[in-house]
Formats: C-alpha cells, structure tokens, sequence
C-alpha cells in the first residue's frame, strides 16, 4: 500500500512522491459490522428456541408417551381389548341392532343401563361381532352377531389414550385451538434447531474467505 509524500522532489510540500506505508497502518474490517446482525439473529432464535422448548416439555413428553401406547394397542390387550370371533354364520344371519341392544341392556352393567348411554356399534363383518361402546368410562361390550353371545366385557383405554393424546380430555379449546398452536411451536423448534447448528458453520466458513 503506498500514500503520497507530501513533500515534492526538492523538498518542498508536493503531491508526487510516494513513499511505502507503515506496515502498522490499520485496515478497514467491514466484515464485522456486517457479522453483527447475524449474531443478534442467532441470539434471538436461541432464545426463543430455549423457551419454546420448556413450555412445550410436558405436551412433548405426552404426546410422545400416548403415540408410543396407540402404535401397540393392536399388541397390548390392556390397552385395546382384541377383536373376538363370532360363530361362523353369513351377514344375513346377523342380528338386528335393536335385538343386539336388547341383550346389552341385560347384563345389567352399570354403562349400559339405557339405549341412551350406548355411543357407538362397530361392526365386523368379517370377525361375525358387534362391539357396543358406552359414553361412561370407554367400557366396551363384543356380542356375536350371529348368536347374540357375550364373548367380552372391556375397559377401551385406547379411547382414554387417544383423548389425552389430541387434547380433547382437557377440553374442546385445547383440542382446538392449543393443539393447533402446539404443532406451530414443533414446527418452529425443528426449524430454529437447525438454524442453530447451522448458522456458527455459516459464520465460520464466511470468516475463513473473508
């Protein structure tokens, strides 16, 4: 780097000569006032990355622990009373409702008092079985459709499972409305996360061309 002598040839002040700058002249170093928005852009998605992460601790670890529990319900008898086989017949055979609410209101079970406390019939046609399930306690009761035989009596605790796990045991605004913000918050905690990771090695790569 050179700078102009301000003296001319004959000693006198002049802007021809030239002359070798002290190599403890300093440079200009642009580049750090342009790292510092990126660091604040850093600081400000750490931040918010942290805190949105403890308050979503505990809905994590539900909906981690309830997923896990619905993946095997078809496995766990505890958590899904497993689909009984009726006698061997054809569709025509089968029962008609009315007859099959009959014999559920029989047995005199504390859920089944009423037409009104069933909630749903699910029908296998292939396994031959109504399943009647009442509004009280996810107490599910299997009839043959053929038969009308009582072949189970269960606790459907992958309802119970399953509502805690949508929000819905809580109530219909967390089902709504905070289950909705909560799958946002994922959202931003996955897309934060690897800003964080990203963004030191998008700095240093940035700093060894500078």
């Amino acid at each position: 780097m050179f700078h102009r002598d301000p003296r001319g040839l004959d000693g006198d002040l002049g802007p021809s000569t030239l002359y070798h700058a002290s190599p403890l002249t300093p440079r200009p170093m642009p580049q750090r006032a342009a790292a510092q928005p990126s660091m604040n852009t850093f600081k400000v998605f750490w931040s918010l990355h942290k805190w949105t992460g403890l308050a979503c601790t505990v809905l994590i670890f539900l909906t981690c622990g309830t997923g896990l529990m619905l993946l095997l319900k078809k496995q766990v008898a505890w958590i899904q009373p497993p689909t009984r086989t009726g006698a061997p017949g054809e569709v025509s055979q089968f029962l008609p409702l009315s007859e099959a609410f009959e014999i559920a209101l029989r047995m005199d079970h504390p859920d089944f008092a009423t037409v009104d406390d069933i909630d749903r019939v699910d029908v296998r046609p292939d396994a031959r079985v109504y399943k009647l399930r009442s509004k009280h306690h996810h107490s599910e009761v299997q009839l043959c459709a053929v038969t009308g035989e009582v072949l189970s009596i269960a606790t459907r605790r992958s309802d119970l499972i399953e509502e805690l796990h949508d929000g819905s045991y809580f109530g219909a605004w967390l089902h709504d409305w905070g289950m909705v913000a909560y799958a946002v918050a994922l959202a931003f905690l996955a897309f934060s996360g690897w800003w964080i990771w990203l963004a030191p090695k998008l700095r240093k790569r940035r700093r060894s061309l500078d």
